[in-house]
């Protein structure tokens, strides 16, 4: 079975890229409907309808079917390696992983809301939203590339320092945008 790893290993990262990309794009989309939501008639239900179909596909056609496989390949390379298991930074990187699948499920929940016009967000709060797939991306890749030689102080203040600018600019971006709408 392990002359198979680097095949499994190949299609679980093709699977976790894809599933990160939908991550990224859905709460994109929810900001693209909230603020439609507010534009006048005939174009608020046009954009609606539109990116409704858009958010639908996106969901069901890559995010979820990459999640699944993405989990599914995940656990074929822990049976074939179950020693991992037992390393400190795979608990932590499975920590995170739970994280993630936290943050899907929540992202399912908003898309059944946004698919029936129950919107209960601003266009503020999901771009800080957002970046939390940002933020458990970066911790994943890290633990996983630097396994044993991972510095636990370095690593928990890289991510803080990290959200903490993901969010000077989410409000820099809020200063430009409120002096040119357009941008």
């Amino acid at each position: 079975m392990s002359e198979y790893y680097n095949y499994i290993k190949s299609l679980h990262l093709i699977f976790v890229i894809t599933w990160f990309a939908g991550l990224f794009y859905i709460p994109r989309l929810f900001i693209y409907h909230i603020e439609a939501n507010s534009k006048p008639s005939p174009d608020k239900e046009i954009l609606s309808k539109q990116l409704k179909l858009m958010t639908k596909r996106l969901w069901y056609i890559i995010t979820w079917p990459s999640a699944i496989l993405a989990t599914f390949f995940a656990v074929w390379l822990l049976v074939i390696y179950p020693g991992w298991l037992t390393q400190p930074w795979m608990h932590v990187k499975l920590g995170f992983v739970l994280l993630l699948i936290l943050y899907h499920l929540k992202n399912h929940q908003t898309f059944k809301r946004f698919q029936k016009d129950d919107i209960r967000y601003t266009s503020n709060y999901m771009r800080i939203w957002n970046e939390g797939a940002t933020l458990i991306l970066f911790a994943i890749v890290f633990l996983v590339i630097l396994k044993h030689s991972f510095n636990w102080i370095f690593g928990v203040i890289g991510i803080i320092v990290l959200g903490v600018l993901l969010m000077l600019g989410i409000k820099l971006y809020k200063q430009i945008r409120n002096k040119n709408p357009e941008a």
